[in-house]
């Protein structure tokens, strides 16, 4: 199970694909970490989830990472009395705090928070804006829109309120419940959604602690922003492109999904991708050639990994799409230029020492015996720092705990594996060089390059650069 390419794959479980066989399927297929999307479906079902991916985590011998989403502060109508109405522009219709069912005259927006910044003239965008209303009148418990574009409204469609900053903490009561939960069961990551400024992960982390990884979504303008800040205060982020890209004008979203990805990887933070990267896959079993080249864009880029939504979660052709994700990734790495643009991009040097001896690795990599790289790591970071340099080599990740491992395979280009750390380096060069042969990273007599910070099993930073050669295997 040993992948032959350094860009991760994120999959979302849902109705479509959370049955064990599939999630053992799509793990096989390519998938690096399993989401969870707690705006959608019940404890009972993330449960259940989680449990077929450590099922077939154990079965494929694989590290499998789970990623528990949390909804955030997403603002949704209520719902109306037949599940949706029809809508034509120059209609008006009243947004209310009333929870009666809605009609075409209005409906309800549960959200007092929202009616407080509300102006004439202010536009809201439902659906992801595929429906647009302009205020008209609007006070602490109504407003009166007209519809300026779209066909439709239906149940709990979520209302967006472009460039304005509405005061309510990313981190909700359900949010806090969800987050427990998601504790409790055991997922590696937990991701903030509509985070605004660093303050909003700082409220996570105190909840988190040391129990899981915390990721930051990026999908409001404010975060853009704020995106040095967060990213002080994250374990990785997220470039949520959908609610993004609604209060932000389309051109502007490839810049900013850029600017992005080249700060968390100046960084050494695990990015994502996300967002209708294959959309057409949901009811087709072949993406458009403009997804195709989405995707082959977020690898150009050099993110760590890239999702998939309602392609896996709901989607006619779950195995179809990671497959092709999967292909697609595959290609652009193979493509020749493709080295040149992971070299053009280094991160901050922290630590003067580890980043040298790190620096020294990546050039030793070089060599055209090297087969590849192993770290030793006790906490991840030394295998991350690695991962910042986007070696070419694979980099296989040795931790000690299954839970460093897990939450490695976020991370571009690295192949966790759980091992008991050496006792001494005498003992860390023979294993380092049968592990290597053992996974097929490395054939008789290739270099295998070996980075670890003795004392062996202590957290701390990596001091040790080491070249053995790969064991030829008995028979």
């Amino acid at each position: 199970m040993i992948r032959k390419r350094r860009t991760r794959i994120v999959a979302t479980l849902g109705p479509a694909s959370r049955e064990p066989a599939m999630v053992e399927e799509l793990a096989e297929t390519g998938v690096d970490v399993f989401r969870l999307n707690f705006s959608h479906g019940s404890h009972d079902d993330h449960a259940a989830a989680l449990a077929a991916v450590r099922a077939a985590e154990a079965k494929l011998g694989r590290p499998l990472a789970a990623l528990a989403d949390l909804q955030g502060p997403k603002f949704r109508l209520a719902a109306f009395a037949g599940g949706r109405i029809d809508v034509a522009p120059g209609q008006t219709i009243r947004l209310d705090l009333d929870d009666a069912p809605g009609d075409r005259r209005r409906v309800g927006l549960p959200h007092p928070e929202v009616f407080r910044v509300l102006r004439p003239g202010m536009l809201l965008l439902v659906d992801d804006g595929k429906v647009r209303l302009e205020v008209r009148r609007a006070d602490a418990r109504s407003a009166d829109a007209e519809v300026t574009a779209g066909d439709a409204l239906s149940d709990h469609k979520g209302v967006s309120v472009p460039g304005v900053t509405i005061p309510v903490p990313a981190l909700t009561s359900k949010d806090q419940a969800d987050a427990e939960f998601a504790l409790r069961i055991g997922v590696d990551w937990l991701a903030l959604s509509f985070v605004q400024h660093a303050g909003d992960v700082a409220s996570l982390r105190r909840i988190v602690g040391n129990r899981a990884a915390v990721l930051a979504k990026i999908e409001k303008p404010a975060a853009v922003n704020d995106l040095e800040a967060i990213l002080d205060v994250s374990d990785g982020i997220m470039v949520a492109r959908g609610d993004l890209g609604v209060e932000l004008a389309p051109e502007d979203v490839p810049v900013i999904q850029k600017r992005i990805v080249r700060a968390a990887r100046r960084r050494g933070a695990p990015v994502i991708v996300a967002t209708q990267m294959l959309e057409s896959m949901i009811h087709a079993p072949a993406p458009t050639r403009a997804e195709a080249s989405d995707v082959a864009g977020g690898v150009y880029e050099g993110a760590d990994a890239l999702m998939l939504s309602a392609e896996s979660a709901a989607g006619q052709y779950p195995r179809e799409a990671v497959a092709m994700m999967d292909a697609i990734i595959r290609r652009v790495e193979a493509d020749p230029s493709w080295p040149s643009l992971m070299r053009a991009e280094h991160g901050e040097d922290e630590d003067a020492d580890v980043d040298a001896l790190i620096a020294a690795a990546t050039r030793a990599a070089e060599a055209r015996s090297t087969a590849c790289i192993v770290a030793y790591t006790t906490t991840g970071g030394t295998a991350q720092r690695i991962a910042r340099e986007r070696p070419l080599h694979p980099v296989l990740a040795i931790a000690p705990n299954e839970q460093v491992a897990r939450r490695l395979g976020l991370v571009w280009g690295l192949e966790p594996r759980i091992a008991t750390q050496p006792r001494d380096i005498a003992v860390m060069t023979d294993e380092a060089a049968k592990l290597a042969a053992d996974y097929g990273l490395a054939g008789a007599g290739e270099r295998v390059l070996i980075i670890a910070g003795p004392p062996m099993g202590s957290p701390g930073a990596a001091n040790l650069l080491r070249i053995v050669h790969a064991p030829r295997l008995r028979s």
